[in-house]
């Protein structure tokens, strides 16, 4: 939202709803963004004034989160978390419970921003680290076509299932995925892996590097800008 654009704050327990003004204005689109690892809802609201959306987008942004759980790798230390990481090899990575559970979680919020009177095809799934692969997780397996997924410095988990429970309604997708060069939580080799199943799975992917490590950059947050109009403008 651009700075000339004020916005309403709504906070609950599980979640921070952030969306222009005025508050009578019914919003048309909506963005679910899923934090990281040991963050919470409030890690990205900062960033909604840089991406200065213009005012004629009328577009609510959710961000949920995650419950407090032990993280294995985190020495079982409890935490704001989609789903366990119990290592930090791809398989340590793929907690398959916690993260159909999150998926769940996700489809619900997606379900609330309908029972509102958005359209699925208005909304978008995004999220950084952690809260990106839930997104991707999720996305690519719903029933009703959704606007788009952004994935910030993340990877696609079980991505071995992707061709056999890929939905129809959003194989073609658009996926908007950066990543940093020098990222040395999910580093680049890995990320890769996943560029590669999700294009021969024929995904619509959008990949784009930034020389930047498990992070944000201005470079970044314009092409999401712009890719965040382009699908909800």
């Amino acid at each position: 939202m651009s700075t000339a654009q004020p916005a309403t704050y709504q906070v609950t327990e599980d979640a921070l709803q952030v969306e222009a003004e005025p508050a009578s204005r019914t919003a048309d689109a909506a963005v679910i963004w899923l934090h990281g690892l040991g963050a919470d809802g409030h890690d990205f609201v900062s960033l909604l004034p840089e991406l200065r959306l213009p005012a004629s987008m009328a577009v609510r942004f959710v961000f949920p989160h995650a419950p407090v759980r032990p993280v294995t790798v985190n020495n079982g230390w409890p935490m704001r978390a989609w789903y366990d990481i119990k290592s930090l090899d791809a398989n340590g990575r793929d907690d398959a419970e916690g993260i159909a559970a999150s998926a769940q979680r996700l489809a619900t919020l997606i379900a609330a921003e309908q029972a509102r009177g958005i359209a699925s095809q208005r909304i978008v799934l995004a999220g950084f680290s952690q809260g990106g692969a839930v997104a991707l997780y999720a996305g690519l397996r719903h029933s009703q076509r959704l606007a788009g997924i952004l994935a910030l410095s993340t990877y696609l988990p079980l991505r071995a299932q992707l061709s056999a429970e890929l939905s129809a309604a959003n194989s073609q997708v658009p996926i908007l995925m950066c990543h940093g060069t020098h990222d040395p939580v999910v580093t680049l080799p890995f990320a890769l892996q996943s560029r590669t199943a999700l294009q021969q799975a024929g995904c619509a992917l959008d990949w784009r590097e930034y020389p930047m490590e498990h992070s944000l950059c201005a470079s970044e947050v314009l092409a999401v800008s712009q890719w965040l109009q382009l699908r909800l403008g």
